[in-house]
């Protein structure tokens, strides 16, 4: 981690199962038909995410998950909410915007992205 001996906001962070890798549809190989995006491709994607504080994933510590991921491919929008682990997190500006910087790399231009922290979960959710 950062160096300086700051001690972390959230030392013995809780740990979940990882779920596991999401099988390849037919529907998915076909080139010719066109690629749905749906709520779990996108949880694909921000699963994997380094937390700031932590060598552990968004989704090791359930800061994201699948349920508080929604996609509608029609109207191109996206919307993921996440949990920081605790109310004050300084991190949680950071994580929102690992969050976006991987889906606006990772998706069609045509998507509108929300993220944002679930509610009532964070002290500074509406800075």
């Amino acid at each position: 981690g950062p160096g300086g001996g700051a001690p972390l906001e959230n030392a013995n962070p809780l740990i979940y199962r990882r779920s596991g890798e999401r099988p390849v549809t037919a529907r998915e190989e076909d080139d010719e038909l066109p690629d749905i995006i749906d709520d779990r491709e996108i949880f694909d994607l921000i699963r994997s995410i380094n937390d700031p504080e932590h060598p552990l994933t968004l989704e090791e510590l359930n800061v994201v998950e699948q349920v508080r991921v929604k996609v509608n491919d029609a109207e191109s929008t996206v919307a993921v909410e996440f949990t920081p682990t605790i109310p004050h997190c300084s991190m949680a500006t950071l994580i929102g915007l690992s969050i976006k910087v991987k889906l606006i790399r990772s998706l069609p231009e045509r998507f509108k992205l929300d993220v944002h922290i679930t509610p009532g979960t964070h002290v500074s959710e509406h800075a």
